[in-house]
């Protein structure tokens, strides 16, 4: 029996450093970007429960011909849904992930 494979390691982004992280087991897998004040991740996060902790949350889908596999990949993904607290920093659903990234960098 093989243990997922599980990373985590520091981007250098534009607006400064993130933490990225990408987990994936035999049938699966997820990414996502923590910033200081949020996170911009792939369609696995709940944003119903990150509301009821008032988190900011981004979230990006991949497809199965384009899966988001690397914290990377987020960059490019378009955000496809966002808790209140992401909305109060003006991140919207169509902007980018690396524009979701920028709106929570800059909002400390």
């Amino acid at each position: 029996m093989m243990l997922p494979q599980a990373e985590q390691r520091v981007l250098e982004t534009p607006f400064g450093p993130v933490v990225g992280s990408s987990y994936r087991w035999d049938g699966g897998q997820y990414c996502a970007i923590h910033t200081n004040r949020g996170v911009v991740g792939c369609g696995i996060f709940d944003l119903a429960c990150a509301d009821v902790f008032s988190m900011a949350f981004a979230v990006c889908r991949g497809t199965p011909e384009h899966p988001l596999v690397q914290p990377e990949d987020i960059y490019g993904a378009k955000v496809t849904a966002v808790s209140k607290a992401a909305g109060r920093m003006g991140i919207s659903v169509g902007m980018t992930g690396l524009e979701a990234v920028e709106k929570m960098q800059k909002s400390a």
